[in-house]
């Protein structure tokens, strides 16, 4: 799915977040060490309510926080920086999607906070012999965002109810 838009002027880069470059905060950041950029680096998710109807959209928002004072900046093993998954699979779906061997990276100011709003359609998309969208079954569902690392990765979920 593609990120959605927010309605101002604000540029947005390729990963749906709201940007205006830095190059003084990317040069900086690449000066602190992984570890610690990734340890200062927090990732919640919300949702405007708990509880949905079977077909309604679910809007939820990202946000991913810089906690130091200072600029830091993130590399992802792969060009995905961020992702997002319901019941563990990745943007609702069980297809398998290549992203690139390249690395990449995410830049944040002192204490910037990146936020971006995503929907769920409360469809699972299921890959075989044909592509096919199954709504989601009544009961909780686990929206989960989180940062693309390997190993330990900051990560935030919460549940929303589908009800009939």
């Amino acid at each position: 799915m593609a990120p959605t838009g927010s309605r101002d002027a604000t540029p947005r880069d390729p990963h749906g977040f709201d940007e205006s470059r830095n190059v003084l905060a990317d040069v900086l950041g690449k000066f602190v060490p992984q570890w610690l950029a990734r340890r200062s680096t927090a990732v919640t998710v919300t949702t405007d309510r708990e509880t949905y109807r079977v077909g309604e959209p679910v809007e939820f928002t990202v946000t991913i926080e810089n906690g130091l004072p200072l600029p830091v900046t993130i590399a992802t093993p792969r060009p995905r920086l961020w992702g997002w998954s319901v019941d563990g699979d990745l943007e609702a779906s069980d297809e398998r999607v290549y992203v690139g061997d390249s690395p990449g990276t995410m830049s944040f100011r002192a204490r910037e906070r990146k936020v971006v709003t995503q929907t769920w359609d409360g469809r699972f998309k299921r890959v075989g012999e044909r592509a096919r969208w199954v709504e989601a079954t009544p009961g909780p569902h686990e929206i989960r965002a989180f940062l693309a690392l390997d190993g330990r990765r900051p990560t935030d979920a919460v549940t929303v109810y589908i009800e009939e």
